[in-house]
């Protein structure tokens, strides 16, 4: 089975107000990333018609800070596909709704989603079909990032006899 990458796509918008700030006024990292899983996971879920969890999230890359009173706007989208894995980008801006209304790229990050079933069990999810030019190039190149994911995997799964005593023992 196949499907366009753009049935995933998903939106969030969310006003940063108060509680969601620290104390620059800017929108606090973690809430960002709460932000970022929850859009993430719809698309994931969209894309797989399946219960998903999140396998890993690559990077966030904080470009601009989102400032109080500023709007937050998430887009997502499945990018690339494994058997069992979903790669889904998420483009994060900010808008400010005053005299300017202007409209800035503040962060981007890669994360992957695994597709269950009813038995809790890795599920095939469909292929991708890219609607055009710009999202071929994403489809083309995630197997570049998932090559990547899996050497990081690698490497954290030898860092676990590491960390699996206290730090200053």
């Amino acid at each position: 089975m196949q499907k366009r990458m753009s049935e995933s796509y998903t939106v969030k918008t969310s006003n940063v107000m108060p509680p969601d700030t620290n104390s620059h006024h800017t929108l606090y990292g973690g809430r960002l990333m709460e932000y970022i899983d929850d859009v993430a996971s719809i698309a994931a879920r969209r894309h797989s018609r399946a219960k998903v969890v999140t396998a890993s999230i690559d990077s966030v890359d904080f470009l601009e800070p989102i400032n109080l009173g500023d709007v937050v706007i998430l887009e997502s989208m499945v990018t690339h596909t494994g058997n069992s894995s979903m790669e889904i980008l998420v483009k994060i801006s900010k808008e400010t709704l005053d005299n300017d209304c202007e409209r800035k790229l503040a962060a981007f990050s890669f994360l992957t989603f695994v597709a269950l079933d009813d038995d809790y069990k890795p599920l095939q999810v469909p292929t991708l079909i890219a609607d055009n030019e710009r999202l071929k190039w994403l489809g083309e190149t995630g197997k570049e990032r998932s090559e990547h994911r899996r050497h990081r995997r690698e490497r954290s799964k030898a860092l676990r006899e590491f960390f699996a005593t206290d730090l200053l023992d």
